[in-house]
């Protein structure tokens, strides 16, 4: 069974656990953790994610942050001087950090997204260099609904989070999905 045949069959069993109303918003984060290297076949499985938590008798919504960055750049009025001087980017990159934090805020306050829907962001990976993942994780925790299933290229070791496996990774109440955890 391939890596992400392994998840998908875990995250299936998790889905359908009894779901605790009174956690607090980082609690309700699930981290779907596989290797990077898999990105690909992952992103062609989302839609089984879904079939799953739908047969479970959650509601499912997606928002994929993979060209948030390049939308983001577009709306900027000195997107030119950044490129002509990249290093100028890092004091606007600020900015990006608030258009991702509101992005994902206002997709959770949507109506049709209530405490038995899971949200599933996908292409957090796309933040790394840019912003922290772990910052946004902390921003939109306390306005979880229902459940946040972040899809995480990388590792984690106990509470220890480290996404693409390449920086120093953070501590966070994630509960972590692997292809491992079947059982």
């Amino acid at each position: 069974m391939s890596e992400i045949e392994g998840l998908l069959r875990a995250y299936e069993q998790f889905v359908r656990l009894p779901w605790d109303r009174t956690l607090a918003g980082p609690q309700k984060v699930w981290s779907a953790i596989y290797d990077a290297n898999q990105e690909r076949r992952l992103r062609l499985r989302v839609p089984e994610f879904k079939v799953a938590t739908e047969s479970a008798g959650h509601g499912w919504h997606a928002i994929d942050l993979t060209d948030t960055f390049a939308v983001w750049m577009a709306g900027q009025e000195y997107r030119e001087s950044y490129f002509e001087e990249p290093d100028n980017l890092d004091s606007a990159l600020e900015g990006y950090t608030v258009y991702i934090e509101n992005l994902v805020l206002q997709f959770l306050q949507k109506p049709e997204v209530d405490e038995n829907s899971v949200v599933a962001i996908v292409g957090i990976g796309s933040l790394f260099g840019l912003t922290f993942a772990s910052a946004l994780l902390e921003k939109v925790g306390p306005s979880i609904p229902g459940r946040l299933l972040v899809f995480f290229p990388g590792q984690h070791t106990g509470h220890n989070y480290r996404l693409l496996d390449a920086r120093d990774g953070w501590n966070y109440t994630a509960i972590p999905i692997t292809a491992s955890s079947e059982n």
